[in-house]
């Protein structure tokens, strides 16, 4: 090599060996005025997960939806939620079975801590008795890409509650996906204009066969199994529902 050019990349060297560093927030050392390599952008997005039409095998036809959108970056978000249904033919309106407003913070790699609060009853009506809650969850992957949201909600009656629903996308082809999905629900009170009873709530099972004509629209297929127990049970045996439930669904994903 010339020997001014083995000058010239030596001083070079030194020249950046001595400019004054800063140890930045992610731990990794650079010029003061650089820069971090990476910046957190705001982003949002907006997921029915499921919007549905179920008939049972007995009882009433209903529309359901599940939705959630959320804005802000990787560590921090703001949550939208809602989960509710309008029971066809019944003469009363649609109800939410939740409807959030929630904190997110990341706490480890692909789980979030969240916490906010919520709203039960009828959407725009008074048709449904109605309650508000605190609630306080934790969303995330478990090892195998189980998706998985736990849920508890303390009401402004001080009944206390909880939730586990937990999803697995089993991938058949490049566009067709076969989905198992299983929500649990139990309760320390009991709280009788909402069907609740003190103990094991509900256990549901479903099973979803998902196409993707595109990664934002996706129509599918399923049945499901719901089961109460306990006093749940017995409320619900006493309004004249059944205490176990069969049927089918047809719906789409969407993403926004």
């Amino acid at each position: 090599m010339n020997p001014r050019i083995s000058l010239t990349v030596a001083g070079a060297l030194l020249a950046m060996a001595t400019l004054p560093t800063a140890q930045a927030e992610d731990g990794y050392d650079a010029p003061a005025d650089w820069p971090a390599p990476m910046v957190e952008h705001n982003m949002a997005m907006a997921l029915f997960e499921r919007l549905e039409y179920a008939v049972p095998d007995k009882g009433e036809e209903a529309l359901i939806w599940d939705f959630q959108a959320w804005y802000g970056g990787d560590v921090n978000r703001l949550y939208l939620k809602s989960e509710g249904e309008s029971v066809q033919g019944d003469g009363e309106d649609a109800e939410f079975e939740s409807l959030e407003f929630l904190y997110s913070h990341l706490v480890a790699d692909f789980w979030e801590l969240q916490g906010g609060i919520g709203y039960q009853g009828g959407v725009f009506s008074d048709d449904h008795a109605e309650r508000t809650y605190a609630v306080i969850g934790l969303q995330g992957v478990m090892p195998y890409g189980i998706e998985t949201d736990l849920a508890l909600q303390v009401s402004d009656e001080g009944d206390v509650s909880a939730s586990l629903e937990g999803e697995y996308d089993l991938r058949l082809t490049q566009r067709l996906y076969l989905q198992p999905r299983t929500e649990i629900a139990v309760a320390a009170d009991e709280a009788e204009a909402f069907g609740v009873g003190e103990g094991l709530n509900s256990v549901r099972v479903g099973l979803r066969l998902r196409y993707e004509i595109t990664r934002r629209v996706a129509p599918y297929l399923g049945t499901y199994w719901e089961k109460r127990y306990g006093e749940t049970a017995d409320l619900a045996r006493a309004d004249g529902d059944r205490s176990e439930d069969t049927g089918v669904v047809a719906g789409i994903r969407l993403m926004f």
